[in-house]
């Protein structure tokens, strides 16, 4: 039971100080969750504070490498709208 931090990852430090179990390490290229300390919040919190707080969308999975804040989650722009326009991007490139 761990979560993930991925490669989205910025380093803004906001997940760092909300980790009730301090399970959140500072590594390059990016942070990293210790899975030995990491607890998910479960018992303490509904959601995992670290993805409640992150900025980044689909910076940190589940055990099942599922995003927490999936692509769009957090700008309210939905996927089909995104994918399309990454298309007429890819066209016009």
């Amino acid at each position: 039971m761990a979560l993930q931090i991925v490669a989205a990852c910025v380093n803004c430090f906001a997940c760092v100080e909300v980790c009730p179990s301090g399970a959140i390490v500072e590594a390059k290229p990016h942070f990293l969750i210790n899975a030995k300390q990491c607890t998910e919040c479960d018992g303490e919190y509904a959601d995992p504070q670290c993805a409640s707080i992150c900025p980044i969308e689909a910076a940190i999975l589940d055990a099942s490498g599922v995003p927490l804040n999936p692509i769009g989650s957090l700008t309210g722009i939905p996927l089909a709208l995104l994918a399309a326009r990454e298309e007429v991007h890819h066209a016009r490139s």
